[in-house]
């Protein structure tokens, strides 16, 4: 999956699982640049 961001561009590779693990949540939003509260405002 290939996510942009005002001009940046990151790859992340997300897991297929149905859950996913607190930290790994964490390591990827901040690998998008993705603050917890934008992302919990996206939900």
């Amino acid at each position: 999956m290939i996510l942009t961001k005002e001009g940046e561009e990151a790859t992340l590779s997300i897991p297929d699982h149905k859950e996913l693990g607190r930290g790994l949540l964490r390591a990827l939003l901040r690998d998008a640049r993705l603050p917890t509260s934008d992302f919990t405002e996206l939900l």
